[in-house]
């Protein structure tokens, strides 16, 4: 059994596109635009406001327009960080199993804490987690492996003895640079770029009950 367990936050241990899209809804709605079906934005959670303004108004952080709708678009989803969110089926009993087995769990999401902690918060776990290591509270986000390095730190676990659990590349990128085992959630977001299965992980899960076996079968 690994020592502890990690994941991310957006399209692995919670559904937050409810609240993300709505957000971009809102901002559409603002605009004068028509609003997205949710479907559509969920491949682009899990790259934040970046990727969420990229798919509902088509720019990016350079264009001259962009930092204002960016801070619009938080703003709105500050206002409903937790209205639509859940778990992901199956996660809540996972969690359950691990806090049974002892074996600690946290967070590590490029999210800021202006949003992840109140987040945390609203899915009852904030007290429940070992650490929440945010965009902000690491030197350099992910794909950096700075935020595992803190993460490790924070448990007082080696690298080596933590899964951590992503569903983009860029989690898979962070966790190996530092020696963790790697494991993408099937289903999360997983972007809209290469197949997961080329990123490079140690492993697929389908379901959060399958993390803990493939941990042990992989040692």
């Amino acid at each position: 059994m690994p020592e502890a367990v990690l994941f991310d936050l957006d399209g692995t241990l919670a559904d937050t596109a409810p609240d993300l899209g709505g957000a971009m809804n809102q901002l559409l709605q603002e605009q004068g635009r028509d609003p997205l079906p949710l479907e559509m934005l969920r491949a682009h959670v899990s790259s934040g406001a970046r990727g969420m303004i990229g798919a509902g108004l088509g720019i990016t952080p350079v264009d001259p327009g962009y930092p204002a709708l960016q801070q619009r678009f938080l703003a709105i989803y500050e206002d409903a960080l937790c209205v639509g969110t859940r778990l992901f089926d199956g996660m809540a009993e996972h969690l359950d199993e691990l806090d049974a087995r002892a074996i600690p769990w946290g967070i590590v999401t490029n999210k800021s804490q202006r949003f992840a902690i109140p987040l945390m918060e609203g899915l009852g776990l904030r007290q429940r987690s070992a650490c929440i290591v945010c965009g902000d509270s690491a030197r350099r986000a992910k794909p950096h492996g700075h935020p595992m390095q803190l993460a490790s730190a924070v448990i007082g676990v080696i690298a080596s003895e933590v899964i951590y659990v992503g569903d983009d590349e860029r989690d898979v990128i962070s966790g190996r640079v530092v020696g963790m085992q790697t494991v993408i959630a099937a289903w999360g977001y997983l972007g809209n770029g290469k197949p997961p299965a080329q990123w490079g992980a140690d492993a697929i899960a389908a379901s959060p009950a399958e993390i803990l076996g493939i941990a042990a079968a992989n040692r």
